[in-house]
Formats: C-alpha cells, sequence, structure tokens
C-alpha cells in the first residue's frame, strides 16, 4: 500500500478531527528530491491523478481543470508553479484537493509522503535568498531528525502573482 492510499484509507483519522488536533499537523510531498508540507487543516482529499480539462487563456501553472464527483476543481500544477521542469505523471503522482477561502483546488505533486506533527519549535524561519519565484512561498523550514521539510505558504503558493519591477517600487 502507497503512503498515499494509506492516508486516503484513514482520511478520517485527519481529516474530521476537530481544530485543535490537526494544529501542528501538516501533510508532506515531494517534488523532485525535496520535501514540502503545509498545513493538514487545509486538506479535502488526496486522490490519484485524473483526466484534466485544459482551458484556454489562464496562468501557465494552472494545468485546467478535472470533474470530481460532479464539482469542478482547477488543477495547479505545483512542479510548474516553482519554475521545475516538468515530468511525465506516474503511479505515484497524485492531487491534493485543498480548500482555501472556501474554493477547492487541486495540486499536482510528485507524491504524496505522510503526514507529521511539526511543532514551532521544529521551524526556523525560511533563509534570505534570492533564488526565484519558489523561495517566496516559503514559510520556514521543518526540522525533523536529520529530514527538512520546506514549510510552504499555501495562500501564498496559489494566490500570490509576481509584481513586475515598476511596481515594486
Amino acid at each position: 500500500m502507497s503512503v498515499a492510499e494509506e492516508i486516503i484509507e484513514n482520511e478520517d483519522i485527519y481529516l474530521d478531527e476537530d481544530e485543535n488536533t490537526l494544529q501542528d499537523r501538516y501533510l508532506t510531498f515531494k517534488l523532485g528530491t525535496e520535501q514540502y508540507a503545509f498545513e493538514i487543516k487545509y486538506v479535502t482529499e488526496i486522490i490519484g491523478i485524473q483526466k484534466i480539462t485544459e482551458v484556454p487563456n489562464i496562468k501557465e501553472y494552472i494545468k485546467g481543470i478535472i470533474n470530481l464527483r460532479g464539482i469542478i476543481y482547477p488543477v495547479v500544477e505545483v512542479r510548474k508553479r516553482f519554475n521545475m521542469p516538468e515530468i511525465e505523471y506516474d503511479d505515484r503522482t497524485c492531487i491534493i484537493v485543498v480548500t482555501l477561502n472556501n474554493t477547492g483546488i487541486g495540486l499536482i505533486v510528485d507524491e504524496v509522503a505522510e503526514v507529521l506533527t511539526i511543532l514551532p519549535k521544529q521551524i526556523s524561519p525560511p533563509p534570505q535568498t534570492n533564488k526565484g519565484s519558489q523561495s517566496r512561498f516559503i514559510n520556514g523550514i521543518g526540522k525533523i531528525g536529520d529530514q527538512v521539510k520546506i514549510m510552504l505558504d499555501i495562500h501564498k503558493l496559489l494566490y500570490d502573482e509576481l509584481k513586475p519591477e515598476k511596481e515594486k517600487e
């Protein structure tokens, strides 16, 4: 059983709990060799890759839309959002359906890893870099034993746009 299948099978453990038990709980996923995390309270469900309908004239990182049990969700290709090269989908590729501002959105990731408790004392501020647009989505760095998880600000990931240089002044 894959990690995603296990999380889906036990999603009532993670998703039907009250707000206090979700505190400090994060869903971790992989893009390439890096592991990322965001708060599990935003996760509605995790599904395998679905047929995605392309929609013209939308942002380049929005892959299209899916129809999930009669509800239409836009789907964000997280690799494209991070300016990473696209890869072919495989049996580990997942769509994490999140709800933010009463809107459901799917996030395509390479692989779902696990649900972890990461306490505030285990999270360091993000490094100050000029690495590019990806770093603006980073909320912090989670340290769990000898592992590092890149903590994402899901609001910025989904809604922040780069401003042209002239507007930054």
